[in-house]
């Protein structure tokens, strides 16, 4: 039976790897320290979902710590799957440090520890967040990223630098997947889709930065999760994009929200955030090469799912923090 470790286990990508992993009958050790980044409700909640299946293991583990890593790593892994980071461009801008500390030291334990114990493959995940205001979209993986807008993506720039280099040195198998806006079900409170999604359920004000008319190359979660367990292969050292390729208009997303949910948005402009790129666009033609993966989920089918799962778990998920860093 292989066995994978997967970081951030508790987190909104994750949850989701580790469920397609044990569904194709892996063993998953999974590690998190449940940090209060967001509302932890929903890292609970997803947590719920793994635990208790027969080839699931838990443990409370902060990747920044590398002695809380180490007795894990004694039972060998096949794979490490580093998905635990400190995310979000606009929280960043506001607390630098816990990003470097997660995002940097957090891999470079990782892949210390990778290379004591002889783990071959590695996976990173990182973030379309590189590509930064000048680079031509659709934005390709060779595209320069050495002039990011944020402490979030310096990180992970920082991040994919240190793996390049442990590839090199200690022939480590790495891919670096480069995900583009990810949504659905469960997913996380600071990102646009889920936060519009409560505010006009509980008819709230709709905070909109800038215009409105900033687009994102949205993607839905289970694609994501295909796309980082494809990318368990041997590459060498790769960076992928994984996208959906059909950038959405922000105004759009919300319009169609409103008929989702059935009601009107009530917008509420505010200036544009300065680290915000005006739009993301994956090229995904190497992903489709590399790693024989496109998206399934076109961008209604995606919400209509995240829809229908904060309309189940109304109950609480209405109640979920989504206005704490602005």
């Amino acid at each position: 039976m292989t066995t994978y470790l997967v970081t951030g286990v508790a987190g909104f990508i994750a949850s989701k790897v580790c469920e397609f992993l044990l569904a194709d009958g892996h063993k998953v050790v999974g590690v998190d320290n449940l940090n209060d980044a967001y509302d932890v409700r929903l890292k609970e909640w997803r947590l719920e979902q793994l635990q208790g299946k027969p080839d699931f293991q838990f443990h409370a583990v902060d990747i920044r710590k590398q002695d809380q890593l180490r007795d894990l790593f004694s039972s060998g892994f096949q794979a490490v799957i580093n998905l635990a980071a400190r995310a979000g461009v606009r929280q960043s801008v506001e607390n630098p440090w816990v990003y470097l500390e997660t995002n940097i030291t957090g891999t470079l334990n990782l892949l210390e520890l990778c290379k004591e114990f002889e783990v071959k493959k590695f996976v990173l995940a990182s973030t379309s967040s590189l590509y930064g205001a000048k680079n031509p979209v659709p934005f390709r993986e060779d595209a320069d990223t050495n002039a990011p807008l944020s402490p979030y993506a310096a990180s992970k720039k920082g991040a994919e630098a240190l793996c390049h280099t442990y590839h090199y040195l200690y022939d480590i198998d790495i891919t670096v997947v480069r995900y583009f806006t990810v949504y659905g079900p469960a997913g996380r409170p600071d990102m646009s889709l889920f936060r519009f999604v409560q505010w006009i359920s509980e008819e709230q004000d709709v905070t909109v930065f800038g215009d409105g008319q900033q687009s994102r190359d949205f993607t839905y979660v289970d694609d994501i999760a295909r796309g980082t367990i494809k990318a368990l292969k041997p590459l060498g050292y790769e960076a992928i994009n994984l996208g959906s390729d059909e950038p959405v208009v922000l105004m759009d997303a919300i319009h169609l929200i409103e008929q989702l949910v059935g009601k009107k948005a009530n917008l509420d402009f505010q200036p544009r955030q300065p680290a915000d790129v005006m739009s993301t666009w994956a090229d995904i033609t190497k992903a489709a090469q590399l790693l024989e993966w496109k998206p399934e989920y076109d961008f209604k089918r995606g919400l209509e799912s995240l829809v229908y799962w904060y309309q189940a778990n109304r109950a609480w998920a209405k109640e979920v923090t989504t206005r704490t860093h602005e």
